[in-house]
C-alpha cells in the first residue's frame, strides 16, 4: 500500500491548511527513505509528497538537505533522465532547494551539473526550459558549481539556445534568449573557467551564407559582444585567459566588421556594445601587441567619423587602452592629424562631459607613453597643450596626476616646443594653485613638484616660477604630513635655489 499511501498524501499536500497536519504527523522523515526506491511510481508520489509538504519551509528544507536528500535527488536524475514525470518533480524539487547555501554545498559534491546539462539539452518545451534555467541560475552563484557547469559544456548548450531562437518575436522565446544571457554573465561574474562559444559571431550567417546583422538579429549580436565584453572584464587576464583567446581567435576584426557595418546607421548599442568588448579586449599587454600588429589602431581610427557621442566616448577609450604602455601605439596616433584635430575638438565638448574628459585622457595618454619628438611637435602644432593644462585642474586626481605626469615626460623631451604655450596657459599659476590648495591630493602635489623641477631648466619658466613666490609654498610644504610631498618639496626648492 506505499505506492498509494504517498499518492494520496502528494494530493493531500495540495493543500496549503494541511501541511501543518503533514509535518506535526512526521510524514516527511517517514517519506524520505522511499526516495531510495527503484519503484518509479514510489519515487514520484513520494517525490511530490516531500516537495508539496516543504514549499516555502525553509526550516523543513534545509532538514531535508541535512539528512541527504540532495544525495537522492541527483540519482533520480542520474538514474532516470527519460522519465518526463520523475525529471519534472525532481527538477521542482531542486528547484526549490537550490537557494540553499547547504544545498549548493552537498550539489557541488554530485554529478547534478552534468546531468543538468544534458536536461538542458534535451528540454523540448518552454516550460522545462524555465524550470532548468531557475535551478542554473540558483547553482551558478556557487563558484565550484560554476566551474563545474562550464567544464560540463553548457556554455555550448546556451549558444545553440541563443542561435536557434534569434529573430524570434514570440514571447516565450523572448523569455528563454533572456534566461539563458542571463545565465551567462551569472557563469561569466567571478567564474574562473568560464568561456562562452565565441564562434557563435562567426557562425551567425544568413541561409545564403552571407552575414546577417538585420534589425531582428541586432539584438542577439548586442548580448552577445556584451557578454564578450564582460569575459574580458571580470576574468583574470592571465596568457592563457579568455581575453587573450578570443583575440588569437580572430573576435577583434569580427567586432571591427560589425562596427563598419553599423557606424552610419544601424543599432547605437550594437556600437556601444562592441567598443565595449573592443576596449576590454585591448587590457592585456599580449592582446595590446597583436592588435596593433594586425593595424587594428588604424581601422578604429577610421571610426572616428561617427557623431554619436556614446559611440565617440568607447572609441577613445579603446584608443587610450591601446596606447597604455606602447609606445609605438602612442606614436601612431601622436603624429596622425586627424585623429589630434579630433581629440582637440572633442577636448572643446563641454556640453559632452564623459567625451570631453576622454579626450582629454587620451591625449595624456598619447604623450605620457611615447618618447618622440616629433609627437610633442604634433600635439604642440594641434594646439592640444592648453587641454592638458587645464587637465591639471580637474576635479578628479587621477585625470590631474596623468595630465601633470604627460606634461612631465613631454617637457623632459622637448621644453623649448612647449615654452610658449605653458606660459600662455599660466602652468606655472596652475601648479602653485594645486600645491597651495589644502584640498589637493598628496600625489597631485609631489607630481606637481616634478613637473615644477622640469620648468625650472627653462629661464623664462624660472623666473615665472620666482616671480609668483612659490618658493614660500614649498617651504611651507617642507613640514607636510606626507614624507613622499615633503621629500619633494626639498628637492625641489634645492633647484629652485640652484644647488642641484
Amino acid at each position: 500500500c506505499a505506492v498509494k499511501a504517498a499518492q494520496v498524501l502528494s494530493e493531500i499536500a495540495k493543500n496549503e491548511e494541511m501541511k501543518k497536519s503533514c509535518i506535526e504527523a512526521d510524514l516527511v522523515p517517514t517519506l524520505i527513505p522511499l526516495l531510495e526506491s527503484t519503484d518509479q511510481e514510489m519515487l514520484l508520489h513520494a517525490g511530490r509528497a516531500i516537495g508539496r509538504i516543504c514549499y516555502n519551509n525553509r526550516e523543513l528544507q534545509e532538514e531535508l538537505v541535512k539528512v541527504g536528500v540532495i544525495t537522492s535527488l541527483v540519482r533520480i536524475l542520474t538514474d532516470y533522465a527519460e522519465s518526463e514525470p520523475l525529471v519534472h518533480v525532481d527538477l521542482l524539487a531542486l528547484c526549490n532547494l537550490a537557494d540553499l547555501d547547504t544545498a549548493k554545498e552537498a550539489l557541488s559534491k554530485t554529478k547534478v551539473a552534468e546531468q543538468l546539462v544534458k536536461q538542458l539539452r534535451r528540454a523540448e518545451n518552454h516550460e522545462r526550459l524555465e524550470i532548468v534555467f531557475e535551478v542554473l541560475q540558483a547553482l551558478a552563484e556557487n563558484d565550484a558549481l560554476k566551474v563545474q557547469l562550464v567544464e560540463a559544456g553548457v556554455q555550448e548548450v546556451l549558444s545553440e539556445i541563443l542561435l536557434r531562437l534569434q529573430g524570434s518575436s514570440q514571447a516565450e522565446d523572448t523569455c528563454i534568449v533572456k534566461a539563458a544571457s542571463d545565465l551567462i554573465v551569472s557563469l561569466l561574474l567571478g567564474g574562473k573557467k568560464g568561456n562562452i562559444d565565441i564562434s557563435i559571431l562567426s557562425r551567425h550567417k544568413n541561409s545564403q551564407g552571407k552575414d546577417s546583422l538585420n534589425s531582428q538579429s541586432a539584438s542577439l549580436i548586442s548580448i552577445l559582444v556584451f557578454l564578450i565584453s564582460l569575459t574580458c572584464l571580470v576574468l583574470p587576464l592571465s596568457s592563457d585567459g579568455n581575453c587573450v583567446r578570443m583575440v588569437q581567435l580572430g573576435v577583434i576584426h569580427q567586432l571591427l566588421d560589425l562596427l563598419e557595418k553599423h557606424v552610419e546607421s544601424g543599432d547605437v548599442s550594437v556600437q556601444h556594445a562592441a567598443l565595449s568588448a573592443l576596449r576590454n579586449l585591448a587590457i592585456p599587454v599580449v592582446n595590446k601587441v597583436q592588435m596593433l600588429e594586425e593595424g587594428v589602431a588604424e581601422r578604429i581610427q577610421a571610426l572616428l567619423r561617427s557623431e554619436t557621442p556614446p559611440v565617440q566616448f568607447k572609441l577613445l577609450g579603446t584608443l587610450r587602452m591601446l596606447a597604455d604602455g606602447q609606445a609605438d601605439a602612442a606614436e601612431i596616433l601622436g603624429q596622425d592629424p586627424m585623429v589630434l584635430n579630433r581629440l582637440v575638438q572633442w577636448c572643446n565638448a563641454n556640453d559632452h562631459t564623459g567625451l570631453h574628459g576622454e579626450a582629454n585622457r587620451l591625449l595624456a595618454s598619447i604623450l605620457r607613453h611615447n618618447r618622440s619628438q616629433e609627437v610633442v611637435k604634433a600635439i604642440q602644432e594641434a594646439q592640444g597643450v592648453k587641454h592638458l593644462v587645464s587637465m591639471t585642474t580637474s576635479e578628479h586626481a587621477a585625470m590631474q596626476n596623468e595630465a601633470l605626469n604627460a606634461l612631465a615626460i613631454a617637457s623632459a623631451i622637448d621644453l623649448e616646443t612647449l615654452e610658449e604655450s605653458f606660459k600662455e596657459s599660466q602652468l606655472v599659476q596652475s601648479l602653485h594653485k594645486l600645491l597651495q590648495d589644502d584640498n589637493t591630493s598628496p600625489e597631485v602635489k609631489y607630481n606637481s613638484m616634478g613637473l615644477l623641477c622640469i620648468l625650472l631648466n627653462s629661464g623664462d619658466l624660472r623666473q615665472e616660477i620666482e616671480e609668483d613666490k612659490i618658493k614660500e609654498t614649498l617651504e611651507q610644504l617642507c613640514s607636510h604630513s606626507n614624507a613622499n610631498v615633503v621629500k619633494e618639496a626639498v628637492t625641489t626648492l634645492q633647484a629652485l635655489r640652484g644647488e642641484t
